[in-house]
């Protein structure tokens, strides 16, 4: 069959059959074409158009003077490196813990292996604040593991190792959640065929396993890095919170709003958004890069 016979089939190249798109005049078990839109263009403009909208005008009372002063500012411009570094080390972590941690739990049968699946998503569960002072107390240099590390002469917490800590603990559910519904679906005989054609294993994970993952890992390490770039809850309490060493950008927007510094606030949060946004561009076409090479 080819690609666009399968297309008008409603079937994907590899096989997979997809939702067949409606048509303007075809009618739908669920409401027409014009109830769906509307509701769709009010809700997305209440609850992102809007916001966004109000960020981008605000800092602008301030003139573009003013803006260009608070961007360029030193304590600002340190928390907004700092919570993007940190935030990039942290998803890249989180790519290879959450790729081993997947493939773990799917490709392995072990005692407790629901409980360990279960907990992948105890960050998800746990209230920001509990995480960052569970992560504060393991960590201090009086807790367990940060003592030990403080013996090797490593601090942990109030310093940016323990906000990468935090950044790594709340971003590894999104990834390992993105890998696991491809991998069930990952079929084995590929890399048996693989395997029978002489590929070693290092071969077969690298040619055969990781292309195919590539789109979903790729997802995950961003949806993380996304998270992590706006973290507050966990972070604040064992980052230290020093200013120009281990202030984040988002507590440094909440110290601006304390001080009525709302136009000043927004001039930080629409930085934050527009790298976070070039970022995202950049990811989704290295993804979309990706895609068509393995179509190819």
């Amino acid at each position: 069959m080819t690609d666009q016979t399968s297309h008008a089939a409603g079937v994907a190249p590899g096989g997979a059959k997809r939702p067949r798109l409606l048509r303007l005049h075809e009618r739908s078990i669920l409401p027409g074409f014009g109830l769906s839109i509307g509701v769709t263009l009010a809700y997305l403009g209440a609850i992102v158009l809007l916001p966004l909208t109000a960020l981008a005008i605000r800092p602008w009372e301030i003139g573009l003077s003013g803006v260009w002063r608070t961007l360029t500012d030193e304590r600002v411009a340190r928390a907004l490196g700092l919570s993007f570094s940190l935030s990039g080390y942290a998803a890249l972590t989180n790519a290879v813990l959450g790729l081993l941690i997947a493939w773990t739990l799917v490709r392995y049968e072990f005692p407790g292996r629901r409980l360990l699946d279960a907990l992948v998503d105890l960050p998800f569960a746990l209230p920001t604040a509990v995480a960052g002072i569970a992560l504060t107390a393991i960590y201090a240099p009086n807790g367990p593991i940060g003592g030990l590390a403080a013996k090797a002469g490593i601090k942990t917490a109030y310093s940016p190792v323990g906000i990468y800590i935090a950044l790594v603990f709340i971003g590894l559910p999104f990834v390992v959640r993105a890998l696991q519904p491809v991998m069930q679906d990952l079929d084995n005989e590929v890399e048996e065929a693989a395997q029978t054609l002489g590929a070693t294993d290092v071969q077969r994970a690298v040619l055969v396993v990781l292309p195919t993952l590539a789109p979903a890992l790729i997802s995950g390490v961003t949806l993380a890095f996304a998270r992590a770039v706006g973290e507050y809850g966990s972070v604040v309490f064992i980052a230290g919170n020093m200013p120009m060493k281990t202030e984040i950008a988002p507590l440094l927007i909440v110290i601006k709003l304390e001080q009525y510094d709302y136009a000043g606030a927004a001039a930080v949060g629409l930085a934050m958004v527009a790298i976070s946004f070039g970022a995202l561009i950049g990811i989704n076409t290295l993804q979309l890069l990706i895609a068509r090479r393995g179509r190819r």
